[in-house]
């Protein structure tokens, strides 16, 4: 009963009405928070007159021990690196971004994920996933000279 309860009130906090009944609109999440370092200096392209975008790549690992689990303090280490396409549109931390992070520097990237097709040289279809970055947290002194 409780938790029913709590169900329906949780809809109708997440809910926004509209002027049409029969409209209901839902709020929806779309969140990813990435800490890790950056495989490549920062590349800004501008495609066809639109906004400028700062690209890069991050880089995060994942480790475990494998054998008898956490009980056992023997065993091989075991580490897997997952490469992230990162986006950044925003203009001002766009610019801050291509202005002073360089590869290697460790980052806090906050945004959303996008998923996206495009043709390859090779005529070829194929699917990306990018994060779309809304704000950047600089955790590390590895940053490029002033200019």
């Amino acid at each position: 009963m409780l938790r029913s309860a709590s169900a329906q009130i949780f809809r109708q906090v997440v809910r926004y009405g509209s002027t049409d009944a029969s409209l209901i609109l839902e709020r929806s999440i779309n969140r990813v928070q990435l800490l890790g370092r950056v495989g490549q200096d920062l590349v800004m392209r501008q495609v066809e007159g639109r906004n400028p975008v700062t690209i890069f790549s991050l880089a995060t690992n994942e480790m475990w021990r494998s054998g008898d689990g956490e009980t056992s303090p023997t065993g091989d280490i075991s580490q897997k690196t997952t490469w992230h396409r990162v986006s950044v549109f925003k203009p001002g931390l766009r610019d801050v971004a291509y202005q002073y992070v360089k590869k290697g520097s460790r980052i806090l990237i906050e945004g959303k994920l996008d998923y996206g097709e495009y043709v390859d040289k090779n005529q070829v279809r194929r699917q990306a996933t990018t994060i779309i970055a809304d704000n950047i947290v600089f955790l590390s002194d590895n940053i490029r000279e002033r200019t």
